[in-house]
């Protein structure tokens, strides 16, 4: 027989394999660097200007960043920094290089989520990070999956349950409470009306002295912030349970968004959230929180399956919120019934030459229309790779592989990012 003990010491061998893993995948100080990006990549890929473009206005302004010229050959490799300084300082045809934004707008919060696991989420999250990162953009992500492949591809691993997504949630819950109380003790007709408490093994965390900045954790990229998960935040929906019965009342599913309001607007311009493969409490809080929902799927009959029910048990969810709490409660910036300024669906592990990935996806498009992004993400050999190191697409030397293959992966992923960024900036004036 096999009880709790026996699953612990399983973990506690699996957890000495992945100090291993992290030493093979990171740096040997088990450090997540970020490369640095050839000269060619930075003018046709990042900045999208011609290489003899690039070069000229290099030679001709000796106070930009010059990069870092290889111990042999010419060619010259620059950090994320010095491209975004270049992107500051450099206009070509008197055309700004800078992403854009509307302005006088908070950070667009776009929740990637899906029932299935497997389906893409955390590879669509990450790659789209890593993309706008590189367009120029500042970027957020919020791992609310307990997993934490996100959190661990952006190379963070030792990460206290306090400070992921559970720890704002426990923090809102007696922020709340106590501002509940507050109201129901200063009622007009001088009632005092019961007081609702919360227990010393939730109030003795220390969470409520938290600051906003105490979650977000700085990644390899120096534009990404990350607030992040941890296998041991997985109890969240089980003590999200708890919360709600110690108070009816808290409005459990508004606890991001009320902490995201706390961010300064101009802090982020993007906000991109991995959702666990279930609809609960995490999960609810991020869609709750989001302007946008993008939802990836596989090619196959199952995948379209499961979205289908994922969609159908989301619009309950969001029904029974709808029912059970008035416009009155404080969300900041959402409001009930829920809405999204737009919804997407995006097939992932593509193979075009694939009769049957083909046929679902005229599927997807016969039933959803428009809300089907028109790139799918392919399958190739270096996306297999990238999940297998925990690193992009990006993040790969294209020296490790052959350049076509790589060029290959990387041109799926800008055709997808670019859509979405082009859906971003369509729903950002809405919000």
């Amino acid at each position: 027989m096999y009880t709790h003990e026996d699953l612990a010491r399983l973990q506690a061998q699996s957890l000495k394999m992945q100090s291993w893993i992290r030493q093979q995948t990171f740096s040997p100080e088990k450090t997540k660097r970020l490369r640095r990006f050839s000269s060619w990549e930075v003018a046709e890929l990042i900045l999208k200007v011609n290489q003899s473009t690039f070069r000229g206005r290099l030679a001709a302004d000796p106070d930009l960043p010059g990069g870092e010229v290889e111990p042999e050959g010419r060619q010259r490799w620059f950090s994320l920094d010095e491209i975004n300084e270049l992107r500051r300082r450099m206009k070509i045809n008197r055309r700004s290089l800078m992403p854009p934004r509307p302005a006088g707008k908070r950070a667009f919060r776009v929740a990637v989520a899906n029932f299935k696991g497997g389906a893409g989420k955390s590879t669509v999250a990450l790659h789209f990070a890593h993309a706008a990162a590189l367009d120029g953009y500042r970027v957020l992500v919020v791992d609310f999956d307990p997993q934490a492949t996100l959190s661990h591809s952006m190379g963070l691993t030792d990460v206290a349950e306090e400070f992921t997504v559970w720890g704002i949630m426990a923090r809102d819950l007696i922020r709340e409470t106590d501002r509940l109380n507050a109201v129901a003790a200063g009622a007009e007709s001088g009632v005092q009306l019961p007081q609702r408490k919360i227990p010393a093994s939730i109030r003795d965390l220390g969470l409520d002295g938290l600051r906003a900045p105490d979650f977000l954790k700085t990644t390899a990229w120096s534009t990404i912030d990350i607030i992040p998960s941890c296998a041991n935040a997985a109890f969240v929906e089980f003590a999200s349970a708890q919360y709600r019965h110690l108070n009816p009342e808290w409005s459990f599913f508004a606890a991001v968004s009320r902490f995201l309001d706390t961010l300064p607007d101009e802090a982020y311009d993007l906000i991109i959230f991995d959702c666990p493969p279930a609809i609960g409490y995490q999960s609810m809080n991020a869609v709750f929180a989001a302007d946008m929902l993008y939802i990836p799927s596989g090619p196959g009959y199952w995948e379209y399956d499961s979205t289908t029910s994922f969609i159908g048990q989301l619009a309950e969810a969001l029904a029974d919120l709808a029912d059970g709490f008035d416009a009155t409660f404080p969300a900041g910036k959402m409001a009930l019934p829920k809405s999204f300024a737009d919804i997407r669906f995006l097939m992932t592990r593509f193979e075009p030459g694939n009769e049957l990935h083909r046929a679902m996806l005229q599927a997807f498009r016969k039933v959803f229309g428009a809300h089907v992004t028109e790139n799918p993400i392919e399958m190739t050999r270096a996306v297999e790779q990238s999940g297998r190191f925990l690193s992009s697409v990006y993040e790969i030397d294209y020296r490790d592989m052959t350049r076509e293959t790589w060029r290959r992966a990387r041109a799926s992923f800008d055709r997808a990012y670019e859509e979405f960024k082009g859906h971003v900036i369509a729903a950002w004036d809405r919000i």
